[in-house]
């Protein structure tokens, strides 16, 4: 897109989300219609049991990851983050549990986006191997 030089790894401004609340660390690339995000598991993550990444954690770096992309687009318009939250789940199958110090990769992809509500489809990887994908209905707050 030629805006950033990518990956942005100071993204605190860009989601509303602050420690020890974030998921995702860095702003590996996006474009109108998708964003992607690592995210490399620390010891002391909230989401972590028995040495895991755990379920909801998953789901948390799925929604940041969508903030993270409307972060991004407000930014390049000289706009503060708004905030959102999940409005719904439609679909979160999860097929592997990451471990700590694992790096994430989450894309995320704009299926259709109307009145600041979106409905994204979400992939996260570790490598090439799919750990997690749903799709998911985030809302900005008024």
């Amino acid at each position: 897109m030629g805006l950033a030089n990518f990956p942005i790894r100071d993204i605190s401004h860009l989601i509303p989300q602050k420690a020890p609340f974030e998921m995702v660390d860095t702003l590996l690339g996006f474009s109108q219609t998708s964003v992607t995000s690592s995210f490399t598991i620390k010891s002391d993550n909230l989401f972590i049991s028995n040495g895991k990444f755990t379920e909801e954690g998953l789901v948390e770096n799925m929604a940041q990851t969508v903030a993270l992309h409307t972060g991004f687009s407000y930014f390049i318009e000289n706009k503060p983050a708004p905030t959102g939250y999940i409005g719904s789940i439609k679909t979160v199958e999860i097929f592997n549990l990451p471990a700590v110090e694992d790096t994430l990769t989450t894309t995320a992809t704009i299926l259709h986006e109307f009145m600041g509500v979106t409905m994204v489809e979400v992939i996260v990887k570790l490598g090439n191997l799919e750990l997690a994908k749903g799709e998911m209905k985030t809302v900005i707050a008024k």
